[in-house]
């Protein structure tokens, strides 16, 4: 498939939006995914693009692990009910409920089926109807727009106590945290988190770096890596 045409920037992000964007398990239509997440990135939105064939779990846990503000899910194998409900009640269960969820089918999922699902909470379910009147680049303006959040809770701060495996959500919310504090090699000063912040600079003076964390490390590892290098500090 040839590359979509560069798109013009038609909205400015007030946050650093973060996307998952996959096809539903049994699924292989992904042309339209790939058109649409390649323009959510034109927009300025980091996409983790899961493919095409995956469960609800596989999402759910990487939309947590990436602390992402949103979930978009291309589903033209007719199971979309039963799917996208699930994919609801697990983000309410592992406490992620503030994550937004997008689902388009074209006309597999009809217009009775689109109010049950926005009905159960999903945030929009695109229509043929809407891709008529908004264009691509208008349905992803609106889920940018719907996705341009705060992710941290208010007042957020890593602890170290809470910075073990089992708890995903705290790691993933404290690299956010992390992104949006860290400039270059140092801790922004007026943050006062002090063992995080030394764990945090161990890691960052023994070279790592992440797409997103900037430093002047050499070796670009996974968030996933980043994390349990810090944890492993934090329990030296």
């Amino acid at each position: 498939m040839n590359s979509p045409q560069p798109v013009k920037k038609t909205i400015k992000l007030k946050n650093s939006v973060r996307i998952v964007t996959a096809t539903s398990l049994f699924d292989g239509h992904d042309a339209a995914i790939n058109i649409m997440r390649r323009i959510m990135q034109s927009q300025g939105a980091e996409v983790i693009h899961l493919g095409h064939d995956r469960s609800v779990e596989e999402i759910v846990n990487v939309a947590i692990q990436e602390d992402a503000q949103s979930i978009a899910v291309s589903s033209y194998q007719g199971g979309h009910m039963e799917f996208f409900r699930y994919m609801l009640d697990l983000l309410r269960e592992k406490g992620s409920g503030h994550i937004q969820v997008f689902a388009g089918g074209g006309g597999v999922i009809i217009q009775s089926e689109i109010q049950e699902l926005t009905d159960y909470g999903i945030s929009r379910v695109y229509s043929p109807e809407d891709g008529r009147e908004l264009g691509l680049t208008g349905m992803i303006a609106d889920m940018l727009k719907r996705s341009d959040f705060q992710v941290l809770p208010d007042k957020f701060e890593p602890h170290a106590d809470k910075l073990v495996t089992e708890n995903v959500q705290h790691i993933a919310h404290s690299l956010t945290w992390i992104e949006q504090n860290v400039k270059g090699s140092q801790m922004a000063p007026e943050n006062k988190v002090e063992k995080p912040q030394k764990a945090v600079q161990k890691v960052l003076d023994d070279g790592l770096r992440t797409k997103d964390i900037l430093s002047k490390g050499t070796k670009e590892v996974s968030t996933e890596a980043m994390g349990n290098a810090i944890i492993a500090c934090l329990q030296k």
